[in-house]
């Protein structure tokens, strides 16, 4: 099913349809900034030409969502499973408390990707940044896994400030040589080499199957600082491991 849409279709309207249809591909054109598309949805891969609004894929359980341009806040809020693919930019708070599945974002997104991130028994989510991340990445992650490639051509660095403040699960790979700054005390922070370290070779490679543009052998021919919460962290202690 093709849907053609612009600027004035509501996205009520448009999400009615893709609810409706009975075709298990849906494809969206002239989108902008219509919200909340593929919530709850299962069984469906949707592909979006343009620019979806707030809440892409929230509660998303199994859908497989391809994003041909950028998105905006709150992309897979809460998701269960599936997949969304951004062919661009995503915006802030991008795996909002996470459950599954797997968000892959070929640039930059903004504050607060992966806040209250969180995995199950073998329920582990995964939100893999091509290019940077802003403030507050991983605030409050509890589980899953964040990796941040750093292909970005801004000179700008591959976090900014507050990267894991609170956080007391899972773990996340900045593909960077130093130790980035500010990070919070009750993190402890390791060096590993892409290529040695199996989940993070199987999660490029993949990430690399959706963007052609990027060699998975360069990125993984590099240095690594894995996050994960220090043994001794207060917040660490109150919950179970994942």
């Amino acid at each position: 099913m093709v849907i053609n849409i612009d600027e004035n279709t509501h996205f009520s309207v448009l999400n009615k349809k893709v609810r409706e249809s009975r075709d298990s591909e849906v494809t969206i054109n002239g989108c902008i900034g219509q919200r909340y598309i593929a919530t709850g949805l299962s069984g469906k891969t949707i592909t979006i030409n343009g620019t979806p609004g707030n809440a892409l894929g929230a509660y998303l359980n199994g859908c497989d969502v391809i994003v041909n341009g950028n998105a905006q806040d709150a992309t897979g809020d809460t998701m269960n499973s599936g997949s969304i693919i951004i062919h661009g930019s995503a915006g802030d708070a991008t795996g909002y408390a996470m459950r599954g599945g797997k968000i892959y974002i070929k640039g930059n997104t903004g504050y607060r990707a992966g806040i209250h991130m969180k995995a199950y028994k073998d329920l582990k989510p995964v939100v893999v940044v091509g290019g940077r991340a802003g403030s507050f990445l991983g605030e409050y992650q509890a589980g899953g896994i964040i990796v941040v490639l750093g292909q970005n051509d801004d000179g700008l660095p591959i976090i900014n400030n507050f990267c894991g403040t609170g956080m007391h699960g899972g773990v996340m790979y900045l593909r960077c040589e130093k130790l980035p700054h500010r990070i919070p005390s009750q993190i402890a922070a390791q060096v590993v080499f892409g290529e040695d370290t199996p989940e993070l070779v199987e999660i490029v490679r993949d990430y690399c199957s959706y963007f052609p543009e990027y060699d998975a052998d360069m990125l993984l021919k590099a240095n690594y600082t894995m996050l994960r919460p220090d043994e001794k962290n207060p917040y660490r202690q109150m919950y179970t491991d994942n």
